[in-house]
């Protein structure tokens, strides 16, 4: 699985962004697996798996390594 960085978490609102190996890639809330988005920070190291959203690219199954 990719690893990355949360770059910008906007959890009041369900969704954040991961700095990966080919740029930024979108997440929601529903994508995340094991925790909750209001226990994610900013800079922790995540893996994900790459998926399609109806704007592009986007993180699925998200989880903090």
């Amino acid at each position: 699985m990719p690893q990355g960085t949360i770059r910008k978490l906007i959890a009041d609102k369900g969704f954040g962004f991961i700095q990966g190996d080919k740029g930024d890639l979108f997440f929601h809330h529903s994508a995340v697996e094991d925790t909750k988005i209001e226990d994610l920070r900013v800079g922790q190291t995540v893996e994900y798996e790459e998926g399609r959203g109806p704007k592009g690219p986007r993180a699925e199954r998200v989880r903090v390594i």
